[in-house]
């Protein structure tokens, strides 16, 4: 492979990546949450009143999904989506006799119960929190992108229910995997920029390498990249 085909692909991923971290800096802090999340503990909700602001707050699910809401007492809200528990909270009002017909809103201002695993050959592997509909590009971004090592492929490992952790391909038969072609996606094919899942780890394999030596411009090792 010429230097010159390296620095154009190279020059292709950078500007992918800048594009998503350009649009990720340009867009809210809270991303639009589709309203089938299910909330869990330690998440941070935000509450809107319509009828009486000091209902309104800021309010931390508990250990055990529960928390604290004015004139209700203990509500829990752990396992529940963010209609189910709108519903939940009005219900309880209606039923208490606060209002007749209650008007608010439930959103999420902290993800901290469902979280994703980066691992692999990226600048930045770790375990990052699921933020709502967050996709396979988006993640990668928030990993730093991929190294010059990676291959051109990622594999999302989807482990069966109950396992915690990461979970690597072939590690349990139990799991699932789907292979995503990373060049396709750069080339403007985001059919395979698939939605995450809780516990979903994204597992981005090192390239073969192949070494250059003897009469040429730039000996040294490779990374094998297969043919589009």
């Amino acid at each position: 492979m010429s230097s010159r085909v390296l620095r154009i692909v190279g020059i292709m991923v950078c500007a992918t990546v800048a594009a998503v971290v350009s649009a990720q800096a340009q867009a809210p802090p809270n991303p639009p949450v589709a309203p089938d999340y299910v909330v869990g503990p330690q998440d941070v909700l935000t509450i809107t009143s319509y009828d009486q602001a000091d209902l309104s707050g800021r309010f931390t699910l508990q250990s055990d999904g529960t928390f604290t809401y004015p004139l209700i007492g203990r509500m829990k809200a752990g396992g529940l989506t963010l209609l189910a528990l709108e519903d939940s909270l009005k219900a309880r009002l209606k039923d208490g006799g606060f209002f007749k017909n209650p008007q608010l809103t439930v959103a999420v201002e902290t993800y901290r119960s469902q979280k994703i695993f980066i691992v692999g050959e990226v600048r930045l592997p770790g375990t990052y929190p699921l933020s709502g509909e967050m996709n396979l590009v988006e993640a990668i971004a928030r990993a730093g992108s991929a190294l010059p090592s990676a291959s051109g492929e990622a594999i999302i490992v989807r482990p069966p229910p109950g396992r915690s952790g990461p979970t690597l391909p072939n590690q349990d038969a139990a799991a699932t995997t789907e292979r995503v072609d990373l060049r396709a996606m750069q080339n403007g094919a985001l059919t395979d920029n698939i939605i995450l899942r809780d516990g979903d780890t994204v597992f981005v394999p090192r390239a073969g390498i192949v070494y250059v030596f003897g009469q040429v411009r730039n000996p040294g090792a490779y990374p094998l990249q297969e043919k589009d």
